[in-house]
């Protein structure tokens, strides 16, 4: 079984079809650049020029970096502020044509590292961090989900935690691995002390170069892994959404 599944990121926007039963991208999938503003309108735009590219006819999955409830996003920390409070699956259905499910970045990766990669069969609490524009999060009891919860913004020396320990704030600052890696240890010890989960794992594009920080983090208790279907997690897991898995 195929459907369309879309992740919409601070910097670009990504898709392909997913096969549902091998938990893959069914095609190579096809990047865009999230336009900057990111307006609804303008993102909505490159999200019809992803499912335009392979002629995609059927249900469509798609994530956002943010709060989504019931269709609706209500908040907007990497995006533009009109997109709070926007009908959003109105909008994007009504742009390509297709029905869609639509729900939070982070919430989408997590559901698909536990079906299909580093989470499955693991019980207890199990944390899905995304280190990316901003860091995401995905939170599971006993494989259930806790849907919208936003870690990344948790305080960390007086900052957001994003805005020390994503992946832009270390290319934005020139940060060394090591140097990243400690902010990064920095993050997991504080939010291992709030939750004590049995596993973190760590996803987002840097997921695919966890060779280079992941060995440097010390003093967690926790599991710490890379997500298995690095990046194309938050694909396959709208995709998921959108068969209702």
């Amino acid at each position: 079984m195929e459907i369309f599944g879309v992740d919409i990121g601070g910097s670009g926007i990504k898709g392909a079809p997913v096969d549902l039963d091998r938990g893959e991208l069914a095609q190579e999938r096809h990047k865009v650049l999230t336009p900057h503003p990111a307006t609804p309108e303008g993102v909505a735009g490159g999200v019809a020029q992803v499912v335009g590219h392979f002629g995609w006819h059927g249900p469509v999955g798609i994530t956002f970096p943010g709060v989504v409830t019931d269709g609706i996003t209500r908040t907007a920390a990497n995006v533009e502020k009109a997109w709070i409070d926007t009908d959003a699956r109105a909008l994007l259905s009504d742009r390509i044509g297709q029905p869609v499910t639509i729900l939070n970045d982070a919430d989408a990766a997590g559901i698909a590292e536990m079906t299909f990669g580093a989470g499955r069969g693991r019980k207890g609490t199990v944390i899905m961090l995304t280190l990316g524009t901003g860091i995401g999060s995905a939170v599971f009891i006993d494989g259930r989900l806790v849907p919208n919860t936003e870690l990344g913004h948790l305080e960390l020396h007086g900052h957001d935690a994003e805005k020390r320990a994503s992946t832009k704030a270390k290319e934005d600052e020139d940060l060394s691995w090591p140097h990243w890696a400690h902010r990064v240890q920095k993050y997991l010890v504080h939010v291992e002390m709030l939750f004590s989960p049995e596993l973190f794992i760590i996803g987002g594009g840097v997921s695919r170069k966890a060779e280079k920080f992941l060995p440097l983090i010390e003093h967690v208790r926790a599991e710490v892994v890379p997500a298995e279907l690095q990046n194309n997690a938050g694909i396959v897991g709208a995709a998921m959404a959108a068969a209702g898995k």
